[in-house]
Parts: structure tokens; C-alpha cells; sequence
């Protein structure tokens, strides 16, 4: 027995190589602690309680989560207990997820909804004959364009949430000012 295999059976008794031994480790998940897969809330039972704040944003469905005032309200759970992934339910039949490994978000729900309502428009003429142009569903084109908030109905469907859509948003309100201060 040469010197080299000699070494290789002693410090590796299984016969595998360092090269091979990197390459079982397995990456632990990347998703948090507490969040759950909505399948798995179903088999236990555990009910969603949808954020409230998803009813006063009066986002538009074919402008920019970005464009927001409210940018904590982005940044809350979308439901409590927070899951994974959730499919959004349009009334008209339309059905998009959101997905999210830390749990999904406000914003990863609107996210999901706004990438659904562009669409892909052919350009005909131009220099670039051909070229895919990004446009947006126009406010004419959405009979409902506002958000008016989700809701959860487990009688229907466990994993999804319902959109709710209206025709317009609420006024942007003045904060009021305590009593005493005018």
C-alpha cells in the first residue's frame, strides 16, 4: 500500500473524496422561522387573517407598488400566520401568486398583480422592426382599477385569497390635528 492511499483511507473512511464530500452538504432553506406553506395550514386547520392595511392603499392595479405613499404598509405580512406563497383570485377568473420564502408581503402580493396587468405590445414600425415594448393596461381598459383589499373565504378555497377591485379610490385625506392645535 502506497503512502497516498494509505492517507486517503485513513482520513476519509467512507472512500470519498474532500471534492465529493463539499458537494453533499446541502444548503439549509431559506425560509424563516414561523413561516408556513399554506398547505400545511389547511392539513392543521390554523385560520389567515389578512392585513387590514391592504384596504386603505387605493393602489392602482396598472401603476407601481413603488409609486405608494404608505411604504410600511408594503413591508407588512400579507396574512397572519405568514406564508410562503399565496394565489390571488380575480372575480373574473384570473389567478396570480405571490410568492415570498420570509413570508409573503404587502408588497410581494401587489408585486404579483402589477407584473400581471403589463403586457407585451409588437412594435410595426421604428428602427428596431419587431422589438417587444413593454405597455400597461390603461385605466379605460380596467373596469375595477383600484384595489380594494383581499379577503380570505375558507369555505371556497383555503389557499387563496380573493381580490377585491372597485372604481375609484377614496379622497386623500388631511390628517386632522388634536384638539387644541388649528
Amino acid at each position: 500500500m502506497s503512502t497516498e492511499t494509505a492517507a486517503a483511507t485513513t482520513s476519509d473512511p467512507a472512500g470519498t473524496s474532500p471534492k465529493e464530500a463539499k458537494e453533499q452538504k446541502r444548503r439549509a432553506s431559506s425560509s424563516a422561522t414561523g413561516v408556513w406553506n399554506i398547505a400545511d395550514l389547511e392539513k392543521e386547520g390554523k385560520e389567515l387573517e389578512v392585513a387590514k392595511e391592504t384596504q386603505r392603499l387605493n393602489w392602482k392595479l396598472n401603476t407601481s407598488p413603488a409609486s405608494l405613499d404608505d411604504k410600511d404598509a408594503l413591508k407588512k405580512l400579507l396574512t397572519n400566520p405568514p406564508v410562503k406563497k399565496i394565489d390571488l383570485h380575480f372575480p373574473l377568473g384570473l389567478e396570480v401568486t405571490a410568492r415570498n420564502m420570509k413570508g409573503v408581503t404587502i408588497k410581494d402580493a401587489l408585486d404579483a398583480i402589477y407584473k400581471q396587468y403589463k403586457k407585451k405590445v409588437r412594435r410595426s414600425s421604428g428602427p428596431y422592426r419587431g422589438e417587444l415594448d413593454v405597455a400597461f393596461a390603461a385605466d379605460d381598459e380596467l373596469e375595477d382599477p383600484i384595489l380594494a383589499g383581499f379577503e380570505w373565504d375558507k369555505e371556497e378555497s383555503w389557499t387563496r385569497l380573493i381580490v377585491h377591485q372597485k372604481k375609484e379610490g377614496a379622497p386623500a385625506g388631511k390628517k386632522k390635528a388634536k384638539k387644541g392645535e388649528e
